[in-house]
Protein backbone atom coordinates (compact mmCIF):
# COMPACT_ATOMS: atom_id res chain seq x y z
CA UNK A 1 0.00 0.00 0.00
CA UNK A 2 1.25 3.55 -0.84
CA UNK A 3 2.30 5.79 1.66
CA UNK A 4 -0.35 8.49 3.15
CA UNK A 5 1.16 12.07 3.21
CA UNK A 6 -0.11 13.77 6.65
CA UNK A 7 -2.38 17.09 5.49
CA UNK A 8 -4.74 17.64 8.82
CA UNK A 9 -4.09 16.50 12.49
CA UNK A 10 -6.12 17.34 15.61
CA UNK A 11 -4.02 18.24 18.21
CA UNK A 12 -5.51 17.76 22.25
CA UNK A 13 -2.49 17.05 24.58
CA UNK A 14 -2.44 17.76 28.30
CA UNK A 15 1.70 17.99 28.89
CA UNK A 16 2.89 20.03 25.89
CA UNK A 17 6.60 19.50 26.54
CA UNK A 18 8.53 18.75 23.37
CA UNK A 19 5.30 19.51 21.06
CA UNK A 20 6.75 22.71 19.84
CA UNK A 21 9.48 20.90 17.50
CA UNK A 22 6.32 18.92 15.99
CA UNK A 23 4.04 21.98 15.69
CA UNK A 24 6.50 23.75 14.09
CA UNK A 25 7.10 21.24 11.65
CA UNK A 26 3.39 20.75 10.67
CA UNK A 27 3.30 24.40 10.54
CA UNK A 28 6.06 24.07 7.99
CA UNK A 29 4.20 21.34 6.04
CA UNK A 30 1.54 22.96 5.61
CA UNK A 31 -0.87 20.99 7.66
CA UNK A 32 -4.00 21.88 8.67
CA UNK A 33 -4.49 21.72 12.49
CA UNK A 34 -7.23 21.51 14.66
CA UNK A 35 -7.50 21.90 18.25
CA UNK A 36 -8.96 23.62 21.58
CA UNK A 37 -9.01 25.18 24.75
CA UNK A 38 -4.71 25.82 25.80
CA UNK A 39 -3.51 23.25 23.17
CA UNK A 40 -4.89 25.80 20.92
CA UNK A 41 -3.30 28.63 22.19
CA UNK A 42 -0.35 26.99 22.61
CA UNK A 43 -0.01 26.59 18.75
CA UNK A 44 -0.99 30.11 18.46
CA UNK A 45 1.69 30.65 20.17
CA UNK A 46 3.97 29.18 17.73
CA UNK A 47 2.85 31.18 14.97
CA UNK A 48 0.43 28.56 13.90
CA UNK A 49 -3.05 28.90 12.44
CA UNK A 50 -5.61 26.77 14.28
CA UNK A 51 -8.73 25.59 13.16
CA UNK A 52 -11.05 25.53 16.29
CA UNK A 53 -13.00 22.41 16.91
CA UNK A 54 -15.88 24.48 18.56
CA UNK A 55 -16.17 26.41 15.19
CA UNK A 56 -15.84 22.93 13.15
CA UNK A 57 -18.43 21.38 15.46
CA UNK A 58 -21.29 24.23 15.91
CA UNK A 59 -20.62 24.25 19.84
CA UNK A 60 -18.13 25.60 21.98
CA UNK A 61 -16.08 24.01 24.74
CA UNK A 62 -19.25 23.22 27.39
CA UNK A 63 -19.55 21.47 30.77
CA UNK A 64 -16.52 22.99 32.03
CA UNK A 65 -14.47 21.55 29.36
CA UNK A 66 -15.82 17.82 30.30
CA UNK A 67 -17.16 18.16 26.31
CA UNK A 68 -15.03 19.40 23.55
CA UNK A 69 -14.00 17.17 20.87
CA UNK A 70 -16.95 14.60 21.63
CA UNK A 71 -18.64 15.12 18.19
CA UNK A 72 -19.76 13.53 14.89
CA UNK A 73 -17.68 16.13 13.00
CA UNK A 74 -14.55 15.20 14.62
CA UNK A 75 -14.72 11.39 14.74
CA UNK A 76 -16.22 11.19 11.83
CA UNK A 77 -12.95 12.74 10.23
CA UNK A 78 -11.40 10.36 12.29
CA UNK A 79 -13.05 7.35 11.65
CA UNK A 80 -13.45 7.23 7.69
CA UNK A 81 -12.48 5.00 5.41
CA UNK A 82 -10.87 6.63 2.65
CA UNK A 83 -13.18 5.06 0.07
CA UNK A 84 -16.29 6.41 -2.08
CA UNK A 85 -18.89 5.71 -0.11
CA UNK A 86 -17.08 7.00 3.04
CA UNK A 87 -16.05 10.37 1.60
CA UNK A 88 -19.23 11.02 -0.22
CA UNK A 89 -20.70 11.07 3.25
CA UNK A 90 -17.85 13.49 4.56
CA UNK A 91 -18.80 15.80 1.77
CA UNK A 92 -22.49 16.06 2.80
CA UNK A 93 -21.88 16.38 6.01
CA UNK A 94 -18.99 18.88 5.53
CA UNK A 95 -16.94 16.69 7.65
CA UNK A 96 -12.82 16.65 7.23
CA UNK A 97 -10.82 13.86 6.89
CA UNK A 98 -8.31 13.85 9.53
CA UNK A 99 -5.00 12.58 9.05
CA UNK A 100 -3.10 12.52 12.31
CA UNK A 101 -4.11 12.84 15.94
CA UNK A 102 -1.92 13.58 18.60
CA UNK A 103 -3.03 13.38 22.39
CA UNK A 104 -1.21 13.34 25.58
CA UNK A 105 -3.99 11.88 28.43
CA UNK A 106 -4.84 14.08 31.52
CA UNK A 107 -2.43 12.67 34.24
CA UNK A 108 -4.70 10.44 36.27
CA UNK A 109 -2.02 8.70 37.74
CA UNK A 110 0.51 11.55 39.08
CA UNK A 111 -3.37 13.02 40.26
CA UNK A 112 -4.07 9.74 42.38
CA UNK A 113 -0.58 9.55 43.95
CA UNK A 114 -0.24 13.52 45.11
CA UNK A 115 -4.07 13.40 46.00
CA UNK A 116 -6.72 12.16 48.18
CA UNK A 117 -9.05 14.88 47.08
CA UNK A 118 -11.71 12.41 45.16
CA UNK A 119 -13.24 15.39 42.76
CA UNK A 120 -9.71 16.26 41.78
CA UNK A 121 -8.78 12.63 40.78
CA UNK A 122 -12.37 12.15 38.99
CA UNK A 123 -11.41 15.29 36.95
CA UNK A 124 -8.66 14.08 35.67
CA UNK A 125 -10.25 10.96 33.95
CA UNK A 126 -10.22 11.67 30.30
CA UNK A 127 -13.07 10.87 28.39
CA UNK A 128 -12.36 12.74 24.71
CA UNK A 129 -8.73 11.57 24.83
CA UNK A 130 -9.27 8.36 25.42
CA UNK A 131 -12.13 8.33 23.01
CA UNK A 132 -9.39 9.91 19.97
CA UNK A 133 -6.92 7.70 20.80
CA UNK A 134 -9.32 4.53 20.00
CA UNK A 135 -10.90 6.23 17.26
CA UNK A 136 -7.87 6.92 15.40
CA UNK A 137 -6.32 3.43 16.00
CA UNK A 138 -9.01 1.38 15.10
CA UNK A 139 -8.87 3.73 11.74
CA UNK A 140 -4.74 3.05 11.16
CA UNK A 141 -5.49 1.58 7.83
CA UNK A 142 -5.47 5.50 6.88
CA UNK A 143 -4.98 7.78 10.78
CA UNK A 144 -1.84 7.68 11.92
CA UNK A 145 -1.96 7.71 15.86
CA UNK A 146 0.21 9.86 18.07
CA UNK A 147 -1.44 8.44 21.66
CA UNK A 148 0.80 9.95 24.31
CA UNK A 149 4.12 12.16 24.89
CA UNK A 150 6.42 9.15 24.72
CA UNK A 151 5.91 8.61 21.16
CA UNK A 152 6.16 12.67 20.15
CA UNK A 153 9.75 11.40 18.89
CA UNK A 154 8.37 9.08 16.58
CA UNK A 155 6.01 11.40 14.95
CA UNK A 156 8.89 14.12 15.09
CA UNK A 157 10.89 11.51 13.10
CA UNK A 158 7.99 11.09 10.58
CA UNK A 159 8.15 14.66 10.04
CA UNK A 160 11.41 15.30 9.56
CA UNK A 161 12.90 12.39 7.75
CA UNK A 162 9.59 11.06 5.98
CA UNK A 163 8.58 13.93 5.11
CA UNK A 164 5.44 13.28 7.04
CA UNK A 165 4.40 10.70 4.92
CA UNK A 166 4.04 6.84 6.58
CA UNK A 167 3.78 3.53 5.75
CA UNK A 168 1.30 0.84 6.80
CA UNK A 169 4.02 -0.86 9.32
CA UNK A 170 4.41 2.92 11.09
CA UNK A 171 1.08 3.22 11.81
CA UNK A 172 -0.12 -0.39 12.52
CA UNK A 173 2.85 -0.13 15.19
CA UNK A 174 1.32 3.13 16.79
CA UNK A 175 -2.00 1.79 16.72
CA UNK A 176 -0.23 -1.05 18.85
CA UNK A 177 1.13 1.36 21.10
CA UNK A 178 -2.58 3.48 21.23
CA UNK A 179 -4.19 0.41 22.42
CA UNK A 180 -1.44 -0.10 25.03
CA UNK A 181 -2.01 3.41 26.57
CA UNK A 182 -5.55 3.00 26.08
CA UNK A 183 -5.80 -0.77 28.67
CA UNK A 184 -3.24 1.03 30.63
CA UNK A 185 -5.14 3.82 31.77
CA UNK A 186 -8.29 1.98 31.47
CA UNK A 187 -6.66 -0.65 34.60
CA UNK A 188 -5.07 2.52 35.88
CA UNK A 189 -8.72 3.97 36.55
CA UNK A 190 -9.69 0.45 37.86
CA UNK A 191 -7.74 -0.04 40.31
CA UNK A 192 -8.06 3.09 41.93
CA UNK A 193 -12.10 2.47 42.17
CA UNK A 194 -11.24 -1.31 43.26
CA UNK A 195 -9.24 0.11 46.10
CA UNK A 196 -12.50 0.63 47.79
CA UNK A 197 -13.79 -3.22 46.87
CA UNK A 198 -10.30 -4.29 48.09
CA UNK A 199 -10.33 -2.12 51.47
CA UNK A 200 -13.49 -3.68 52.34
CA UNK A 201 -12.43 -7.03 51.71
CA UNK A 202 -9.40 -6.05 54.19
CA UNK A 203 -12.14 -4.69 56.60
CA UNK A 204 -14.05 -8.05 56.41
CA UNK A 205 -11.29 -9.95 57.03
CA UNK A 206 -10.54 -7.72 59.56
CA UNK A 207 -13.77 -8.73 61.34
CA UNK A 208 -13.26 -12.37 60.68
CA UNK A 209 -10.12 -12.74 62.20
CA UNK A 210 -7.16 -14.61 60.67
CA UNK A 211 -6.11 -16.34 64.04
CA UNK A 212 -2.90 -17.92 63.94
CA UNK A 213 -3.23 -21.73 65.45
CA UNK A 214 -0.30 -23.61 67.12
CA UNK A 215 0.53 -25.06 64.38
CA UNK A 216 -1.00 -26.81 61.37
CA UNK A 217 -1.49 -30.76 61.47
CA UNK A 218 1.84 -31.51 62.49
CA UNK A 219 4.01 -29.29 64.51
CA UNK A 220 6.41 -28.65 62.30
CA UNK A 221 3.04 -26.72 59.76
CA UNK A 222 2.32 -23.38 60.30
CA UNK A 223 -1.77 -23.02 60.85
CA UNK A 224 -4.05 -20.18 60.29
CA UNK A 225 -7.78 -20.31 60.77
CA UNK A 226 -10.03 -17.51 58.76
CA UNK A 227 -13.62 -17.06 60.00
CA UNK A 228 -16.12 -16.74 62.62
CA UNK A 229 -16.47 -18.77 65.53
CA UNK A 230 -18.43 -16.62 67.71
CA UNK A 231 -21.20 -16.85 65.04
CA UNK A 232 -21.64 -20.22 65.52
CA UNK A 233 -20.14 -21.73 68.98
CA UNK A 234 -19.89 -19.73 72.79
CA UNK A 235 -16.29 -20.99 73.45
CA UNK A 236 -16.88 -22.08 77.12
CA UNK A 237 -13.30 -22.79 78.50
CA UNK A 238 -10.56 -24.93 77.86
CA UNK A 239 -7.36 -24.17 75.77
CA UNK A 240 -7.36 -22.89 72.19
CA UNK A 241 -9.01 -24.74 69.29
CA UNK A 242 -6.01 -26.77 67.36
CA UNK A 243 -6.25 -27.36 63.67
CA UNK A 244 -7.10 -30.60 63.87
CA UNK A 245 -9.33 -30.08 66.40
CA UNK A 246 -11.37 -27.39 63.99
CA UNK A 247 -11.16 -29.84 61.40
CA UNK A 248 -12.92 -32.61 63.37
CA UNK A 249 -15.12 -30.29 65.50
CA UNK A 250 -16.42 -29.46 61.45
CA UNK A 251 -16.66 -33.04 60.70
CA UNK A 252 -18.77 -33.57 63.95
CA UNK A 253 -20.83 -30.69 63.26
CA UNK A 254 -21.77 -32.01 59.86
CA UNK A 255 -22.61 -35.75 61.22
CA UNK A 256 -24.78 -34.25 64.02
CA UNK A 257 -27.01 -31.91 61.38
CA UNK A 258 -28.58 -35.34 60.11
CA UNK A 259 -29.74 -35.95 63.74
CA UNK A 260 -30.60 -31.78 65.09
CA UNK A 261 -34.23 -32.68 65.39
CA UNK A 262 -34.94 -36.16 66.67
CA UNK A 263 -34.96 -38.13 69.73
CA UNK A 264 -31.09 -37.24 72.03
CA UNK A 265 -28.70 -38.30 70.02
CA UNK A 266 -24.47 -38.80 70.64
CA UNK A 267 -21.52 -39.27 68.27
CA UNK A 268 -17.81 -39.82 68.79
CA UNK A 269 -15.64 -38.47 66.42
CA UNK A 270 -12.08 -39.16 65.74
CA UNK A 271 -10.08 -37.75 63.03
CA UNK A 272 -13.10 -36.58 61.36
CA UNK A 273 -14.87 -40.24 61.01
CA UNK A 274 -17.27 -41.37 64.02
CA UNK A 275 -16.14 -44.40 65.83
CA UNK A 276 -19.71 -44.24 68.17
CA UNK A 277 -23.04 -43.06 67.62
CA UNK A 278 -26.24 -43.98 69.23
CA UNK A 279 -30.33 -42.46 69.09
CA UNK A 280 -31.84 -43.10 72.70
CA UNK A 281 -34.48 -41.94 74.60
CA UNK A 282 -32.19 -40.13 77.14
CA UNK A 283 -28.98 -38.44 76.60
CA UNK A 284 -27.37 -40.31 78.86
CA UNK A 285 -28.60 -43.73 77.57
CA UNK A 286 -26.97 -42.69 73.93
CA UNK A 287 -23.58 -41.51 75.46
CA UNK A 288 -23.33 -44.95 77.09
CA UNK A 289 -24.51 -46.69 73.93
CA UNK A 290 -22.17 -44.52 71.54
CA UNK A 291 -19.22 -44.90 73.70
CA UNK A 292 -19.77 -48.52 73.44
CA UNK A 293 -19.52 -48.22 69.90
CA UNK A 294 -15.31 -48.58 70.21
CA UNK A 295 -14.18 -47.62 73.58
CA UNK A 296 -10.70 -47.29 72.79
CA UNK A 297 -10.99 -44.97 69.85
CA UNK A 298 -13.07 -42.78 71.70
CA UNK A 299 -9.91 -41.87 74.19
CA UNK A 300 -8.84 -38.43 72.89
CA UNK A 301 -12.07 -37.80 70.77
CA UNK A 302 -14.39 -34.84 69.82
CA UNK A 303 -18.07 -35.57 70.98
CA UNK A 304 -20.89 -34.28 70.21
CA UNK A 305 -24.85 -34.18 71.06
CA UNK A 306 -27.62 -32.53 69.72
CA UNK A 307 -29.20 -31.73 73.36
CA UNK A 308 -28.34 -30.18 76.94
CA UNK A 309 -26.41 -31.94 78.58
CA UNK A 310 -27.56 -33.11 81.85
CA UNK A 311 -25.29 -33.21 85.12
CA UNK A 312 -25.70 -37.40 85.44
CA UNK A 313 -23.98 -37.50 81.35
CA UNK A 314 -21.49 -34.77 82.42
CA UNK A 315 -20.52 -37.25 85.27
CA UNK A 316 -19.89 -40.36 83.09
CA UNK A 317 -18.43 -37.98 79.94
CA UNK A 318 -15.43 -36.62 82.67
CA UNK A 319 -14.43 -40.12 83.49
CA UNK A 320 -12.84 -39.98 79.60
CA UNK A 321 -10.07 -37.90 78.27
CA UNK A 322 -11.36 -36.13 75.38
CA UNK A 323 -10.73 -32.55 73.34
CA UNK A 324 -14.00 -30.96 72.54
CA UNK A 325 -17.44 -31.38 74.07
CA UNK A 326 -20.05 -29.74 71.98
CA UNK A 327 -23.49 -29.36 72.77
CA UNK A 328 -26.75 -26.98 71.94
CA UNK A 329 -26.43 -26.44 76.29
CA UNK A 330 -25.45 -27.73 79.69
CA UNK A 331 -27.37 -27.12 83.19
CA UNK A 332 -25.55 -25.26 85.09
CA UNK A 333 -24.66 -28.56 87.65
CA UNK A 334 -22.58 -30.39 84.14
CA UNK A 335 -21.02 -27.13 83.35
CA UNK A 336 -19.73 -26.33 86.41
CA UNK A 337 -18.22 -30.26 86.63
CA UNK A 338 -17.07 -30.29 83.22
CA UNK A 339 -15.61 -27.14 83.04
CA UNK A 340 -13.03 -28.20 85.92
CA UNK A 341 -10.57 -29.94 83.32
CA UNK A 342 -9.23 -26.59 82.22
CA UNK A 343 -7.76 -27.96 79.01
CA UNK A 344 -10.82 -29.76 77.85
CA UNK A 345 -12.64 -27.53 75.52
CA UNK A 346 -16.62 -26.78 75.82
CA UNK A 347 -18.66 -25.46 72.53
CA UNK A 348 -22.07 -24.35 73.45
CA UNK A 349 -23.37 -24.85 69.12
CA UNK A 350 -25.43 -21.94 68.86
CA UNK A 351 -27.18 -23.63 64.91
CA UNK A 352 -26.36 -26.79 62.75
CA UNK A 353 -27.10 -24.73 59.61
CA UNK A 354 -24.84 -26.08 56.62
CA UNK A 355 -22.98 -24.18 54.10
CA UNK A 356 -24.04 -24.37 50.74
CA UNK A 357 -20.61 -24.94 49.32
CA UNK A 358 -17.37 -27.22 50.24
CA UNK A 359 -14.15 -25.83 49.19
CA UNK A 360 -10.35 -27.96 48.34
CA UNK A 361 -7.00 -26.18 48.36
CA UNK A 362 -5.16 -28.30 45.75
CA UNK A 363 -2.78 -28.02 42.83
CA UNK A 364 -1.95 -24.51 43.38
CA UNK A 365 -5.30 -23.54 43.33
CA UNK A 366 -8.58 -24.24 44.98
CA UNK A 367 -11.98 -26.51 43.40
CA UNK A 368 -15.49 -25.55 44.59
CA UNK A 369 -18.67 -27.94 44.93
CA UNK A 370 -21.63 -27.78 46.31
CA UNK A 371 -21.74 -29.33 49.96
CA UNK A 372 -23.53 -32.64 49.93
CA UNK A 373 -27.01 -31.40 51.70
CA UNK A 374 -28.80 -34.79 50.59
CA UNK A 375 -30.07 -37.24 52.64
CA UNK A 376 -32.79 -39.85 51.60
CA UNK A 377 -35.90 -40.82 53.38
CA UNK A 378 -38.27 -43.71 52.96
CA UNK A 379 -39.83 -42.05 50.69
CA UNK A 380 -36.57 -42.16 48.29
CA UNK A 381 -36.04 -45.91 48.71
CA UNK A 382 -36.25 -48.66 46.56
CA UNK A 383 -37.17 -52.19 46.94
CA UNK A 384 -35.38 -54.23 44.83
CA UNK A 385 -35.35 -57.92 46.72
CA UNK A 386 -38.42 -60.63 47.54
CA UNK A 387 -37.98 -60.13 50.92
CA UNK A 388 -38.74 -56.58 52.35
CA UNK A 389 -37.51 -55.14 55.22
CA UNK A 390 -39.41 -54.40 58.49
CA UNK A 391 -40.28 -51.60 59.87
CA UNK A 392 -37.32 -51.92 62.63
CA UNK A 393 -34.61 -52.72 59.24
CA UNK A 394 -35.86 -49.76 57.54
CA UNK A 395 -35.11 -47.74 60.36
CA UNK A 396 -31.75 -48.68 60.91
CA UNK A 397 -30.98 -48.67 57.25
CA UNK A 398 -32.08 -44.78 57.05
CA UNK A 399 -29.48 -44.22 60.16
CA UNK A 400 -26.59 -46.30 58.75
CA UNK A 401 -26.66 -44.20 55.84
CA UNK A 402 -26.53 -40.70 57.47
CA UNK A 403 -23.12 -42.66 58.88
CA UNK A 404 -22.06 -43.73 55.67
CA UNK A 405 -22.54 -40.11 54.34
CA UNK A 406 -20.02 -38.67 56.22
CA UNK A 407 -17.49 -41.64 56.59
CA UNK A 408 -14.16 -41.47 54.12
CA UNK A 409 -14.38 -43.48 51.79
CA UNK A 410 -14.65 -46.79 51.06
CA UNK A 411 -17.13 -46.89 53.61
CA UNK A 412 -19.29 -49.91 55.27
CA UNK A 413 -21.29 -49.02 58.50
CA UNK A 414 -22.82 -51.36 60.57
CA UNK A 415 -25.99 -50.64 62.56
CA UNK A 416 -28.76 -52.19 64.92
CA UNK A 417 -31.36 -50.46 67.25
CA UNK A 418 -30.36 -46.91 66.16
CA UNK A 419 -26.53 -47.84 67.38
CA UNK A 420 -23.32 -47.95 65.32
CA UNK A 421 -21.83 -51.57 65.90
CA UNK A 422 -18.69 -51.52 63.35
CA UNK A 423 -17.23 -49.24 60.33
CA UNK A 424 -14.87 -49.69 57.79
CA UNK A 425 -13.52 -46.54 56.25
CA UNK A 426 -10.73 -44.77 54.17
CA UNK A 427 -10.46 -48.16 52.55
CA UNK A 428 -9.38 -48.78 49.06
CA UNK A 429 -11.28 -51.76 48.87
CA UNK A 430 -15.07 -52.23 49.63
CA UNK A 431 -14.53 -55.69 50.64
CA UNK A 432 -11.80 -54.63 52.96
CA UNK A 433 -13.81 -51.78 54.44
CA UNK A 434 -17.07 -54.64 55.06
CA UNK A 435 -14.29 -56.89 56.69
CA UNK A 436 -12.92 -54.21 58.80
CA UNK A 437 -16.16 -53.18 60.17
CA UNK A 438 -17.08 -56.75 61.02
CA UNK A 439 -14.06 -57.40 62.61
CA UNK A 440 -14.68 -54.34 64.88
CA UNK A 441 -17.98 -55.11 65.76
CA UNK A 442 -16.95 -58.57 67.02
CA UNK A 443 -13.91 -57.33 68.57
CA UNK A 444 -16.47 -55.01 70.89
CA UNK A 445 -18.89 -57.80 71.59
CA UNK A 446 -21.88 -57.15 69.11
CA UNK A 447 -24.14 -59.59 68.07
CA UNK A 448 -24.57 -58.53 64.12
CA UNK A 449 -27.37 -61.00 63.44
CA UNK A 450 -30.60 -59.16 62.21
CA UNK A 451 -28.09 -56.09 61.57
CA UNK A 452 -28.27 -53.25 58.93
CA UNK A 453 -25.49 -52.97 56.46
CA UNK A 454 -24.96 -49.64 54.64
CA UNK A 455 -22.38 -48.61 52.03
CA UNK A 456 -21.56 -45.16 50.77
CA UNK A 457 -21.67 -46.21 46.88
CA UNK A 458 -22.45 -49.36 45.37
CA UNK A 459 -21.48 -52.87 44.34
CA UNK A 460 -19.89 -53.89 41.68
CA UNK A 461 -19.68 -57.53 42.87
CA UNK A 462 -21.72 -59.19 45.37
CA UNK A 463 -18.80 -60.03 47.77
CA UNK A 464 -19.43 -57.56 50.34
CA UNK A 465 -23.40 -58.97 50.52
CA UNK A 466 -21.66 -62.36 51.12
CA UNK A 467 -19.53 -61.87 53.82
CA UNK A 468 -22.31 -59.75 55.17
CA UNK A 469 -24.59 -62.57 55.49
CA UNK A 470 -22.06 -64.72 56.94
CA UNK A 471 -22.10 -62.31 59.48
CA UNK A 472 -26.07 -62.96 60.17
CA UNK A 473 -26.74 -59.30 58.43
CA UNK A 474 -30.19 -59.42 57.26
CA UNK A 475 -30.50 -56.39 55.39
CA UNK A 476 -28.68 -53.74 53.13
CA UNK A 477 -29.02 -50.43 51.86
CA UNK A 478 -26.58 -48.94 48.94
CA UNK A 479 -27.17 -46.15 45.95
CA UNK A 480 -27.26 -48.90 43.07
CA UNK A 481 -26.07 -48.22 39.76
CA UNK A 482 -23.87 -51.25 38.81
CA UNK A 483 -24.44 -52.89 35.77
CA UNK A 484 -24.04 -55.89 37.75
CA UNK A 485 -26.56 -54.92 40.39
CA UNK A 486 -28.32 -58.19 39.58
CA UNK A 487 -25.51 -59.99 41.38
CA UNK A 488 -26.15 -58.57 44.65
CA UNK A 489 -30.08 -58.69 44.15
CA UNK A 490 -29.91 -62.51 43.31
CA UNK A 491 -27.90 -63.37 46.08
CA UNK A 492 -29.90 -61.55 48.66
CA UNK A 493 -33.35 -63.30 47.16
CA UNK A 494 -30.72 -66.84 47.48
CA UNK A 495 -30.13 -66.00 51.24
CA UNK A 496 -32.91 -63.92 52.63
CA UNK A 497 -31.79 -60.63 52.85
CA UNK A 498 -33.48 -57.44 52.21
CA UNK A 499 -31.88 -54.80 50.04
CA UNK A 500 -32.72 -51.45 49.31
CA UNK A 501 -31.47 -48.54 46.76
CA UNK A 502 -30.99 -45.08 47.81
CA UNK A 503 -30.24 -43.98 44.37
CA UNK A 504 -27.57 -41.62 45.96
CA UNK A 505 -23.73 -42.12 46.17
CA UNK A 506 -21.80 -40.40 49.30
CA UNK A 507 -18.46 -40.71 48.30
CA UNK A 508 -16.43 -38.87 50.79
CA UNK A 509 -12.45 -38.44 49.93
Amino acid sequence: MAAKKIKSALISVYNKDGLDLIVKELIAQDVTIYSTGGTQTFVESLGGKVERVEDLTGYPSILDGRVKTLHPKVFGGILAIRNEDHLVQLAKYEIPQIDLVVVDLYPFEETVATTNDEAAIIEKIDIGGIALIRGAAKNFNDVVIIPSKEEYGVLYDILINKGGSTDLETRKDLARRAFKVSSHYDTAIFNYFNRDVEDEISFKHSILKSKVLRYGENPHQKGIFFGELDSMFEIIGGKELSFNNLVDVDAAVALMREFKDGEPAFAILKHTNACGVAVRPTVLQAWKDALAGDPVSAFGGILIANTEIDLDTAKEIDQLFYEVLIAPSFSDEALALLSAKSKRILLKIKHFEAQNKSYKSILNGVIEQDADLSMEGLESLQYVTELKPDAQQLEDLLFANKLAKHLKSNTIVLAKNNQLLGMGCGQTSRVDACKQAIEKASHFGFDLQGAAMASDAFFPFPDCVEIAAQAGITSVIQPGGSIKDKLSIDYCNENGLAMVFSGVRHFKH
